[in-house]
């Protein structure tokens, strides 16, 4: 269902709602990080893959993550060269991040900045959201908006009047994010 930006915003505030936007690899499919098993049912996804808490930026992800002093400023120094970016960074996952995010993963999550101009305005007015590629697991992801509504009628995603500042666009560069995992202390 087409909307106004306004309008998938404050849907997404209120939760229990799936949303779609572009971001800079292929559109992003979002939901409150609580609501995350819509995401799963949607896509007809294993539990065990986790999902990537992305946000508008680098300072809206450190609450969520855990480690020492030199780990964070680790992560902070590549964060500052790789976000925002094509680059999700699997790090370790504060108890506070609802489990069906990561329930694969339990003790990591990926994170993510987005370099789009769109997602970075919802991502700030709605604060971090579970997000995945669109589409059924195991597919292609899909990259356009007639794409995006066909397959999945339900799912909120912006109207082409509201992608001006995206080139009108809503594929973004059409390629996965490169994953980086920190494990035993190191990339």
């Amino acid at each position: 269902m087409q909307v106004d930006r306004s309008i998938l915003i404050e849907r997404l505030r209120v939760g229990g709602c799936l949303a779609s936007f572009p971001t800079d690899t292929v559109p992003a499919l979002a939901s409150r990080p609580q609501d995350a098993e819509l995401i799963y049912k949607a896509k007809r996804r294993s539990p065990q893959k986790s999902l990537i808490l992305m946000a508008a930026d680098a300072e809206d992800i450190w609450p969520f993550v855990t480690g020492s002093a030199a780990e964070r400023r680790e992560w902070q120094r590549l964060a500052q060269v790789y976000w925002p970016g094509m680059v999700t960074f699997v790090l370790p996952a504060r108890d506070g991040v609802p489990r069906v995010m990561h329930a694969g993963t339990p003790e990591t999550l990926g994170f993510r900045v987005p370099d789009c101009a769109i997602a970075q305005d919802i991502l700030a007015q709605t604060g971090p959201l579970a997000t995945t590629s669109v589409n059924l697991s195991g597919t292609p992801p899909l990259t356009s908006l007639a794409e995006i509504n066909r397959a999945f009628p339900e799912v909120l995603t912006l109207r082409e009047d509201n992608l001006a500042d995206n080139g009108g666009s809503y594929a973004g560069g059409g390629k996965p994010s490169t994953v980086v995992e920190w494990a035993s202390g190191e990339w």
